[in-house]
């Protein structure tokens, strides 16, 4: 039950964090950069202690296999952050092109968030395999449980605040 109580404590932290994002004050165009990338740092910051919050109630773990899970743990999430770098670039620049926005670039940004997603996936695989040589398999599959929840809240928030796409306008002859 408690463990309920932290995931959505989670999705509600999220939520604030669009709510923040509404009412942030607009700086000279040469701090924007510099803010966003601020703010998204401290949201990850904020985001990866609930996570490990989450984990630690919802593993369970005794000392010896908390003292195997964690160096794993860290590891994955060192890469999950790499792939989080990468959908922020293409979030980015779904975000600069997304009114006018043609097939070639369409094409483009479904090719990478595709391998995004095949990247996501081989890393999960991964460390299933290297979390299984320590752990008892459950608990494996408990963390990749937990993981995934997570994971689905973080994606939620962001989907939910991306613009539906539009398409261009017709090319006049």
């Amino acid at each position: 039950m408690t463990l309920r109580w932290c995931v959505l404590s989670l999705a509600l932290f999220l939520a604030g964090g669009a709510a923040a994002q509404d009412k942030k004050v607009v700086e000279p165009a040469d701090n924007s950069e510099l803010n966003t990338q601020a703010y998204i740092q401290l949201l990850r910051q904020n985001i990866q202690a609930k996570r490990e919050a989450i984990l630690r109630e919802g593993m369970q773990l005794d000392e010896r296999q908390g003292a195997a899970f964690w160096p794993i743990y860290k590891d994955y999430a060192a890469e999950q952050q790499k792939l989080g770098d990468q959908k922020l670039a293409i979030i980015q620049e779904y975000a600069k092109d997304f009114l006018t926005m043609n097939d070639t670039a369409a094409q483009k940004i479904a090719d990478q968030v595709m391998a995004l997603d095949d990247q996501r996936l081989a890393l999960r695989r991964k460390y299933f395999d290297l979390m299984k040589k320590a752990l008892p398999t459950v608990l494996v599959l408990r963390f990749f449980q937990l993981d995934q929840q997570i994971q689905l809240l973080l994606d939620l928030q962001i989907a939910a605040n991306l613009p539906i796409i539009e398409e261009a306008p017709p090319a006049q002859p």
